[in-house]
């Protein structure tokens, strides 16, 4: 067994050298060849390499794949990239769209306070409203303009659109004002085109009722409801909404103002009015001069004295 393998290797040994002397050779040919500058040399190197570039596709297909596979690489982590990119601008946009409806409806509601038709002789000051303190014995808002901004008990407050209450307790800074829909609020008003004097009387609903109507057979549904300025409680013209009337036939206001959407008030400054020393003037009657009291109770004496 030695004798063969040794055998094998005297004979493999010069077969291996003389291979490799004849690559060497021919390579060398080859390079020799294709250094040469020759019209002749160069047509037989175009004749070879048209020869022989086509047929070796099949050896250049691995590398071609493994090149379009890494492309098609860098270019998904491309597209992912990217992806990452537009949901990170999709949602600043769902802020900056959020943000702008609310920039939006703010604009709306001041656009609306501006387009409010008051009286040219009342001046009026437009505060924000902070808190909504709303419960089933009171309706109240605070907003943040108090008596540093000259405001007074008794003031009334409008929306964009309609009445909304009464300023009910200033502070330096904010103020409370006592809504419509308030069970202590009272409200002197008149209903056109009828000209009749009620009272819109709040009830803790979003639709108060009208009481002490002169004439309910005068007025209509969708009659408009004006502050009457009897008592010197409101200016008189303001709008409170219009008439409507519930399942049971009884007369309600459908209010003008969006009490749902309270954001800005307009404090109105009314100078001819009476102020209010205190808040339960806003409610309760004043009392009555003694004079005129005592006048009232003396007549029937003075009469019985006629008679007597």
């Amino acid at each position: 067994m030695a004798q063969d393998r040794s055998t094998a290797d005297e004979f493999t040994g010069p077969l291996k050298r003389l291979l490799l002397a004849i690559l060497v050779l021919a390579l060398t040919g080859i390079f020799l060849l294709w250094r040469i500058d020759s019209p002749r040399v160069e047509r037989f190197r175009a004749q070879v390499v048209d020869a022989v570039v086509p047929n070796m596709d099949w050896a250049m297909a691995p590398v071609t794949g493994a090149v379009n596979i890494l492309r098609d690489f860098q270019s998904y982590q491309k597209i992912y990239e990217q992806n990452q990119e537009l949901r990170r601008e999709l949602r600043q946009m769902t802020a900056w769209k959020e943000a702008a409806l609310q920039l939006e409806q703010e604009n709306a509601r001041l656009r609306d306070l501006n387009n409010v038709q008051i009286d040219p002789r009342l001046t009026y000051i437009t505060g924000v409203v902070l808190a909504d303190s709303g419960s089933p014995f009171r309706q109240t808002v605070l907003i943040n303009v108090g008596g540093r901004d000259g405001i007074v008990d008794g003031w009334a407050t409008m929306d964009g659109i309609g009445l909304v209450g009464r300023v009910s307790g200033v502070g330096a800074n904010t103020s409370r004002v006592v809504l419509l829909t308030d069970p202590a609020s009272r409200i002197p008003v008149e209903i056109q085109p009828s000209g009749q004097r009620a009272l819109v009387v709040g009830d803790n609903t979003a639709a108060p009722p009208v009481d002490f109507l002169e004439n309910p057979d005068q007025v209509r549904a969708g009659d408009r409801i004006l502050t009457s300025g009897d008592g010197e409680v409101f200016p008189p013209g303001l709008l409170v909404g219009s008439v409507a009337e519930d399942p049971g036939g009884r007369l309600r206001v459908r209010l003008a103002a969006d009490y749902e959407r309270l954001e800005f008030l307009r404090v109105l400054r009314d100078h001819g009015a009476r102020r209010v020393s205190a808040p339960s003037a806003l409610i309760l009657p004043q009392e009555l001069p003694d004079a005129g009291i005592t006048d009232a109770e003396d007549s029937p004496e003075d009469e019985s004295s006629g008679d007597g």
